[in-house]
């Protein structure tokens, strides 16, 4: 008997599914399946009392006719821009319809590409005379040299007296050999600082980009005022002075090149010129920074000047010294 209730409430539940109208099953645009009916649990008996609760009406089950009836009468339109492969799909940690723009990659690419252009062209040597870049480039392969050279009579120092013998060369003569490219590199830096000032001085003597005067001059006037006093300073300072005066001297051609008193191409040639020079100063201050308590200072030509005011001094005193001698041995020849 009450296998025949179970039996007659589960055909009356299948009748119920059965007559629920298609627009209960569908509640809006995003096809949400509605809550007409409970699922009930598989592999489990049914009993009156879960056959009551499935078929209890709930907030859930009633259908706003008026609004089913509004949606029903709109009509949906077209966008295929947003339709894609992934358009239909709910990520599960997102909301419906944020899918993914596929042009954003794309997109990001492209700007990507259009700055390193950007950056090319904005230092692309290609404008550069050819004559002007070859001779550029071999004026600074001096400067370059014995930034390198330093760097390895200071590696050969550290490795004589770390082992006890030198690789090519012995500690005492790359000592001396290091000396001798101090006033190298020194002296050559002043020569190309005063150089680059001098070039403003020609641009004033042809005219181009109009007669400027003093403004132009000037940079060829303060360039070697700088620069050859640095050959009277130890080594150590001479190099971050001229390191200084390069980068101003850049800054203030790239200046000169906005104002038109230059050839466009100019500040880019400058700019590959003083980064190498750059390079080679910072160089040249790490290799010494790494022997700087294991060799001997040369004296300098301060340290010269000094020691000539000095030795000049001595000898003042030992003069005066030898005059009053005299006239005291003089004065005891007299009272003899």
């Amino acid at each position: 008997m009450f296998r025949a209730g179970t039996a007659r409430q589960l055909r009356a539940l299948s009748g119920l599914a059965a007559s629920a109208p298609r627009s209960s099953q569908f509640s809006s645009k995003l096809c949400t399946l509605s809550q007409v009916t409970r699922p009930l649990a598989v592999g489990k008996p049914m009993t009156l009392a879960m056959a009551r609760y499935a078929t209890q009406p709930s907030a859930m089950d009633k259908i706003n006719k008026e609004v089913e009836s509004k949606l029903g009468e709109q009509k949906l339109k077209a966008d295929p821009d947003t339709v894609s492969t992934t358009s239909s799909t709910h990520p599960v940690f997102g909301e419906v319809g944020m899918a993914e723009d596929p042009h954003k990659d794309a997109d990001m690419m492209a700007g990507v590409k259009n700055d390193l252009k950007t950056i090319k062209d904005t230092f692309s040597l290609e404008g550069v005379p050819h004559q002007a870049y070859t001779l550029g480039m071999a004026g600074v392969l001096p400067y370059l040299g014995t930034s390198l050279s330093t760097v390895y009579c200071a590696w050969e120092i550290n490795h004589a007296h770390n082992t006890g013998s030198g690789f090519l060369m012995s500690e005492q003569t790359a000592e001396a050999a290091l000396h001798v490219l101090e006033p190298l590199q020194v002296g050559y830096g002043a020569v190309i600082i005063s150089f680059l000032g001098a070039i403003h001085w020609g641009l004033e003597f042809a005219g181009y980009g109009g007669y400027q005067g003093y403004k132009r001059y000037a940079i060829g006037v303060w360039t070697p005022a700088v620069a050859w006093p640095t050959i009277l300073l130890p080594v150590e300072y001479a190099l971050i002075t001229q390191f200084v005066a390069f980068n101003f001297l850049y800054y203030s051609d790239s200046r000169a090149c906005k104002r038109g008193w230059t050839p466009s191409w100019y500040a880019v040639y400058r700019f590959v010129l003083t980064f190498i020079v750059g390079a080679s100063i910072v160089i040249s201050l790490i290799g010494r920074g790494q022997i700087a308590d294991r060799i001997n200072k040369l004296p300098g030509p301060a340290d010269r000047v000094r020691a000539l005011r000095e030795a000049q001094g001595q000898q003042r005193d030992e003069e005066e010294a030898a005059k009053r001698a005299k006239v005291v041995k003089d004065e005891e020849d007299d009272e003899e």
